[in-house]
Order: C-alpha cells, then sequence, then structure tokens
C-alpha cells in the first residue's frame, strides 16, 4: 500500500535529525527537529522522552515546553501541561503563544481572571493574534457580554476560518470537513475522528467566505448542536452544505429545529411525550417590576424555570419558587434573551429526582446514564452517585436494560422522538413521570459523553459508554466510504 507522501517527508526529516544527532549528540535544534517529527508521527512517548531531553540540556527551551505541554494536553496529564506551559510564559514573558497554550488550559479549569489576565497580555503583545482573541471570545460569552465576544469572534476567525488538522495516519487519508460555530455549543466530533484515519479540515462556519472554494471532502460532519445559541453559524453551515455533493453528518437544517421552544412545540405531539411549555422573551421585557404579572399573562405558574439560552450544564439556568424571586434570580442571569420553562416534576416515589439520558446514533438509541439526585438540577456529574451504592445500582440497571426500567411506552415515545428529529447524532434528557410518559427536557446535537474515570465505581459504565463512543466512530467511517463511492 503506497504511503502518504507527507507521512515520507516526515519519515525523512526524522532520518535527517537523526543523523545530525549521530554527528553531534549535542545538537539541540537536531534533538528538537527529532521530537516534532516524532510528534508529527503519532510517537507520543519518544516524542515526550525526547522534550523532556532537551529541557534537561536547556530549561528555558521556549519550543520544548510549548511542545511538551500540548502534547501533555493531548495525552490527558493537564497538571504537568500546565506546568510546562507556565514554565515557558515565565521564561519568555514575550511569547504571546506560550500565553494564549497557558490561557486555554486555565479556561478548561475553570481559572478565568488568570486566563483573562494572560489573553489580554498576549494581545498587548500581538494585538492581531487570532488564537487569543477567539480564547478571549469565549470567556466573555460565559460572562454575558454578547456584544464583547462577537468583536473578538471577527478578529480571531475572519482570517482564520479554515484550518487544517495534523494527520497520523501512514496512508491516503478520507478527507473530512468538520464545520463549527466560533461559540459554543459543539458537538464533540474533533475527538471521535481519528487522525489517522481522517484528514480534518475545521470550518468556522459563520466565518467562512462564500466565495472560497470548499477543500477536498468525502464527507461533511456538522458539529454545529445547539440550535439556540448557534442559529446563524447553523444558517451559514446550511449554505456549505447546499455547496457540497458529499453526505452531511447531522443536517444543519435539523439541527436549527432543536431549539427548547420548537421541540417543546413539536415533539409534544407525540404520544406518550410531555414537554414543558416554553417560552423565550426580551430580558428587559423582564426586568421591570411588573415581571410577575408578563410571566402570568404567557400562561405560566410557579415553580417556573428560567434560563439563558445557549449555556449547558447547569450555568445560568434557575428555578423560581414564587413572586418574589423573580428580580434576584432574572438580575443574576447574562444575554438579551431568557428563556421561561414549565417545571416537569420528575421525581419518584422516594423524593428523588432521575435524569436519564439516551443517545441516538446512527439510529440506534443507547443508554448514556441514569443520574440521581435530592435536587430539582440534575447532572451526571453533580448528582448523588458516587456515595450512593444503591443510585450506581439503578444506574447499571438502567444501562443493561433500558427498556425494562424505562417501559415499552416510554420507548415507543424515545424512537418516535428520535424519528423526528431526523438527525444522525443527537442526545435526549428526559424524566418519567408516575404513569411512564417520557417528560423531555432537552433534546439537542451538541450533548457529549464522557469516559468514566479510573475509579472502580464506575466500572459498571466503561462498556456501554464505550459502546456509544464506537458507535459515533463507526457511523463517521461509514457515511465517510459512502462519499468515497459517488
Amino acid at each position: 500500500m503506497t504511503m502518504w507522501p507527507p507521512h515520507l517527508a516526515h519519515l525523512k526529516a526524522l532520518e535527517q535529525a537523526e543523523a545530525r544527532l549521530a554527528k553531534a549528540g549535542d545538537d539541540l535544534e537536531a534533538r528538537f527537529d527529532r521530537a516534532r517529527m516524532l510528534t508529527l508521527l503519532g510517537r507520543t512517548e519518544p516524542a515526550r522522552q525526547e522534550y523532556l531531553r532537551i529541557l534537561e540540556q536547556d530549561p528555558g527551551h521556549f519550543g520544548a515546553l510549548n511542545n511538551l505541554g500540548a502534547l501533555l494536553c493531548e495525552t490527558g496529564y493537564r497538571t504537568a501541561a500546565r506546568m510546562a506551559y507556565a514554565e515557558a510564559v515565565a521564561r519568555h514573558p514575550g511569547q504571546p503563544m506560550g500565553r494564549v497554550n497557558l490561557a486555554n488550559l486555565l479556561r478548561e479549569q475553570g481559572d478565568v481572571e488568570a486566563a483573562r489576565g494572560q489573553y489580554e497580555t498576549a494581545l498587548e503583545l500581538d494585538p492581531d493574534h487570532p488564537e487569543a482573541h477567539q480564547g478571549l471570545a469565549l470567556l466573555l460569552l460565559e460572562a454575558g457580554d454578547e456584544e464583547g465576544a462577537q468583536a473578538h469572534q471577527r478578529a480571531g476567525f475572519q482570517r482564520s476560518a479554515v484550518t487544517v488538522l495534523p494527520y497520523l495516519g501512514t496512508t491516503e487519508p478520507m478527507p473530512v470537513l468538520l464545520l463549527i460555530s466560533a461559540a459554543r455549543g459543539n458537538a464533540p466530533f474533533q475527538a471521535l475522528l481519528d487522525n489517522r484515519v481522517f484528514l480534518v479540515t475545521v470550518i468556522v462556519a459563520e466565518y467562512f467566505d462564500d466565495a472560497q472554494p470548499l477543500p477536498p471532502h468525502r464527507l461533511v460532519v456538522n458539529a454545529i448542536g445547539d440550535a439556540d445559541l448557534c442559529a446563524a453559524a447553523l444558517r451559514s453551515a446550511g449554505k456549505i452544505v447546499a455547496r457540497s455533493q458529499a453526505p452531511v453528518l447531522n443536517l444543519p437544517a435539523a439541527v436549527l429545529a432543536t431549539g427548547r421552544a420548537d421541540n417543546a412545540a413539536r415533539l409534544s405531539a407525540i404520544p406518550g411525550v410531555v414537554t414543558p411549555a416554553t417560552l423565550d422573551l426580551p430580558a428587559e421585557t423582564l426586568a421591570g417590576a411588573d415581571a410577575s404579572a408578563v410571566i402570568a399573562a404567557h400562561g405560566f405558574t410557579f415553580p417556573l424555570l428560567v434560563r439563558a439560552p445557549g449555556y449547558h450544564a447547569g450555568l445560568h439556568f434557575h428555578l423560581i419558587e414564587g413572586a418574589g424571586d423573580i428580580q434576584k434570580t432574572l438580575a443574576s442571569l447574562p444575554g438579551r434573551k431568557l428563556s421561561l420553562i414549565q417545571y416537569l416534576d420528575a421525581r419518584g416515589a422516594d423524593g428523588k429526582a432521575r435524569k436519564y439520558r439516551v443517545m441516538m446514533v446512527g439510529g440506534h438509541l443507547y443508554p448514556a446514564h441514569a443520574a440521581i439526585s435530592g435536587h430539582w438540577k440534575i447532572h451526571y456529574f453533580s448528582a448523588d452517585m458516587a456515595e450512593y451504592p444503591e443510585h450506581r445500582a439503578e444506574d447499571a440497571a438502567f444501562l443493561q436494560d433500558m427498556p425494562a426500567v424505562l417501559g415499552e411506552r416510554a420507548v415507543r415515545a424515545l424512537e418516535a422522538i428520535r424519528d423526528t428529529l431526523a438527525l444522525d447524532y443527537v442526545g435526549i434528557d428526559f424524566g418519567l413521570d408516575r404513569e411512564g410518559r417520557v417528560l423531555l427536557f432537552e433534546a439537542n446535537a451538541a450533548m457529549t459523553i464522557h469516559p468514566p474515570g479510573p475509579d472502580e465505581r464506575w466500572a459498571y459504565r466503561r462498556e456501554p459508554v464505550a459502546r456509544i463512543l464506537d458507535a459515533a466512530r463507526r457511523l463517521l467511517v461509514e457515511k465517510a466510504r459512502d462519499g468515497a463511492t459517488r
């Protein structure tokens, strides 16, 4: 089988670096070139060892510190990566890229103020640095500063809306377009596209120049998954898809129809499904002293849920118990638009609430988790699972035999939801009422499935989670192969 030319070029460059080292073992740049080529060839551990050897010889080598940090990030060693990036910044304070890499990691770890300081310093050093603008835009979005975020998005993406990711395969790759939004709300397809199989070109949809030809591809993967947050990006993605003859995973038009209010309206007609009344209103409409009257005029009663659209994991999402809590709660929410959502009681006979997640991949239903909590707002990472073996046993039962736990009525309802959404990859969060009906909380294409940690308490989850991830990977390969035959 013929090797891919860039792979051969990397092998040749590696041989050249090793020949230079054979002549002069203290040639630092030859060692650095060797480490870079090992990284590009996917030889992670030898590359890591080579970067460490460089740092033994020169502890302040910027390239080694920076590249080692990236390698550690990719392999899951976030704490060690942060130390490498911090050392790069300390020794090379005038290098904006080191600051951006550190800031990206700080942002992921929730250290918002420190991340913002690094981004801003990077922009002082290089006002046009695209990655610094991109990272700062995400921070401002989280803070609810949409106008500020959009200004940095434009600066960060207008000249860099297309990125080709490294390919680590040895033979001809399957070329794929991965469409994302500059904002949050993207599905985790980048992690599922094996870089030993796929050559991935990432396009930030809302900043892609329509006059630019599409890069070569056999498949278009639309990762934009949040219709409430990413409507503009989805419309742009629709234009890109219309120019392609390749298969498309998650048609943008189908994703665009999955906003909370849209889902509540169209899925309510399905037998066995209860959807919450949902209404989006301008924040200023609810800012006045008559907010209670406005809420009542639209048919809502207390308790009531309110959230800033586009946020996930419970961020900016609150329960209002009564009229006296309205102003305090609304004042804490960012954005110009707020969603009012009817509260659906998902508590069982024991008084605890349950939230089930089912992933729909390639038309098949896969149980993802059953989260149990004494609190109304349930997410698996914050639910009462780790310290309650009986809750984990219930989760395990759901993963092993979903129909037995949910009942035939709920399974039929989920199948009808799947058919209505008409997406290749989508997740559904829901509860059950006392009659076995599905209480729909959310259905969107941005849901992520995280592999369980090493703690043996989660051993029962490993195979069911792997099954979902494997199904998504197979789906990507099958669709790309279909594109190759067209």
